[in-house]
């Protein structure tokens, strides 16, 4: 790095930490001034402890340059990125062979996928939200930091580092096989067995059904907090009040806070200047809920809730709590006399999964393609993100996505369009059928750019398949393709595209084959087909930019609900659930398609 315009002589503890600010110089992370003090406040500590060699005093931010150190990142990117694929195989199976051993475990003799088995490496803490302490230096975990969980009377493995773990112990009632306390927060961070493991598996089920056994309770449990909500003892009627909020927005219990953590509430822990009175009978909640996410909502309640809130703020400043009478143990301890087990998670988990279920049932898709089909779910998965607040910021790739997608359905148009006139060259008569039209967004200007990326996209293919094959052919010993052979292969793709520009305007196209008219009219059809799935995608994808729909479907909504679902609409169930999340919950995958929440 550079300091003041001169080059800075970093010892490699100090130079590591400067290297995680410079690789994220230019993401949003560098713009953030909480993120950027807290970083060079903590870059000053090991600069203490690791002066420069040279004898520069790093006093100021403003003077110090990490351009150099990224360039040099972006350098070993390019060159990563460079690769050959005979390159990049050989690394990946070097790769494999190290972590091998680290992959799976032994359980009750069974070979089981270990999940996280790799320490997160130190690093600069990025935080979710407005996290107070973003940007603070995340330390290096060692052997010493490190328990492990392991049976009786077996070996202890050896790190693969210097050093020796922190304690060895053989407790058979937790699944955990190794745990360490981070740095930033204090928290316990723990590794597990993989998702798709049998211990998880068992685990994800049995939280499911203890939800659904909450539908025998739950009349009863409403039918109480609603005549709670006039109890004369207070406590009562904040416990009821709570109860409401958890019960019909889905609100986390929340617990309560640390100074230098994070200020994020829950239900019971909202403070006076979280809510805020509307009349008639409107609450805003404005606060910060889990991982420092913004939960705002202006909700219209009972009166009676209304009139409590009322109650509960009086002679009470911002700063005090709203229900100073209750506590998240207190409001579970409660729960846990209608239910063994209950909890406000499990309302959570319950409503979530209760509401899905009913937002599906509520569907009519008969005659609807797979596309629709998928949009409709998609619809409903919203729906429930948004009431448990599972938000998440506009992905940066946003709008060059969506971009990417309408050059894609223009360039469908484009297809239909030669299809269109072939059909007219063979067929004259069409011209005149409405069902044929023109494409609105297909003109002049965009047919010649469309062309011209084609062009050199096909080019660039050639040149990679050329490369490709030659490489193939050095791996078997083989003799390579000379230059000519690419060459002629490009002459030929330039005399195709010069041959289309010629057919600009006339309204006439020659496809590469001939094709009898029934069949251009087929192919019409399924291009209109294409045309329509890739604008429903569109608006989909458009929909769901705020919204992180992963966190309900891997932990709030009963994947039973999703598989029976696809059963009954023959919809694949891949197109719901990616590869991890079918391997996570194999036990779902055997319902019928009657089965319900």
């Amino acid at each position: 790095m550079r300091y003041n315009g001169k080059s800075v002589d970093l010892p490699p503890e100090a130079e590591e930490v400067a290297g995680f600010y410079a690789a994220l110089l230019e993401t949003d992370h560098a713009q953030d001034t909480k993120f950027t003090g807290n970083f060079f406040e903590d870059f000053q500590g090991i600069l203490k402890k690791y002066p420069p060699s040279d004898g520069t005093k790093i006093t100021q931010f403003d003077l110090c340059d990490f351009r150099p150190m990224f360039e040099y990142f972006e350098g070993e990117k390019a060159k990563k990125k460079a690769m050959t694929t005979a390159e990049k195989k050989e690394l990946k199976k070097a790769k494999d062979e190290l972590e091998g051993p680290y992959a799976t475990c032994l359980l009750d003799g069974r070979k089981e996928k270990v999940g996280n088995f790799r320490v997160e490496p130190p690093g600069l803490f990025k935080g979710r939200g407005d996290h107070p302490k973003k940007g603070k230096l995340k330390l290096r975990v060692r052997p010493e930091d490190i328990t492990i969980n392991i049976g009786k009377d077996v070996p202890i493995p050896v790190p693969n580092t210097s050093g020796k773990w922190k304690k060895v112990i053989h407790d058979s009632t937790v699944t955990w096989l190794a745990n360490w306390v981070e740095n930033i927060n204090g928290n316990h961070k723990y590794v597990f067995l993989a998702a798709s493991s049998s211990l998880k598996g068992q685990s994800d089920m049995n939280k499911f059904e203890k939800a659904r056994e909450l539908k025998k309770h739950v009349d009863k449990i409403r039918k109480d907090y609603e005549a709670d909500l006039k109890n004369k003892v207070t406590a009562d009627r904040m416990r009821a009040t709570a109860m409401y909020f958890i019960d019909k927005l889905a609100l986390r219990a929340g617990n309560e806070k640390g100074e230098d953590e994070a200020d994020t509430v829950g239900c019971c822990s909202l403070r006076c200047q979280h809510v805020t009175l509307e009349a008639p009978n409107f609450l805003i909640f404005d606060f910060l809920g889990k991982d420092s996410i913004r939960y705002y909502n202006r909700v219209e309640v009972d009166i009676q809730i209304f009139r409590n809130i009322i109650i509960f703020k009086k002679n009470k400043t911002d700063e005090d709590l709203l229900f100073d009478r209750l506590t998240t143990s207190g409001l579970n301890k409660h729960l846990g006399n209608y239910m063994t087990g209950l909890t406000a998670k499990v309302f959570r988990t319950y409503n979530a999964s209760i509401t899905f279920q009913r937002l599906l049932d509520e569907q009519n898709l008969e005659g609807k393609s797979l596309q629709e089909k998928v949009n409709a779910y998609n619809a409903a998965n919203r729906d429930v993100a948004i009431l448990c607040n599972h938000q998440r910021s506009v992905p940066k790739t946003h709008d060059q996505s969506m971009e990417k997608m309408r050059s894609k359905i223009r360039g469908l148009k484009y297809d239909r369009m030669k299809l269109r006139h072939a059909l007219f060259s063979t067929e004259p008569k069409f011209r005149k059928n409405a069902k044929y039209a023109d494409e609105s967004d297909i003109d002049d200007e965009f047919i010649v750019s469309w062309e011209e990326s084609l062009e050199e996209k096909e080019i660039e293919k050639a040149e990679k398949k050329f490369a490709k094959e030659n490489e193939k052919a050095v791996e078997e010993g083989k003799e390579t393709q000379k230059e000519s052979v690419l060459k002629e292969k490009i002459a030929d793709i330039k005399d195709e595209f010069k041959r289309l520009a010629k057919e600009r305007g006339t309204g006439k196209a020659q496809l590469k084959r001939d094709r009898p008219v029934e069949k251009l009219e087929e192919a019409i059809v399924k291009m209109d087909e294409r045309i329509k799935t890739a604008k429903l995608q569109m608006v989909d994808r458009d929909e769901g930019k705020q919204v992180a729909l992963g966190t309900s479907k891997i932990n709030y909504l009963d994947p039973r609900i999703t598989v029976a679902w696809c059963k009954e609409n023959d919809v694949p169930v891949e197109k719901m659930f990616n590869k991890s999340l079918i391997n996570k919950f194999p036990w779902a995958m055997a319902v019928d398609d009657e089965w319900q929440f």
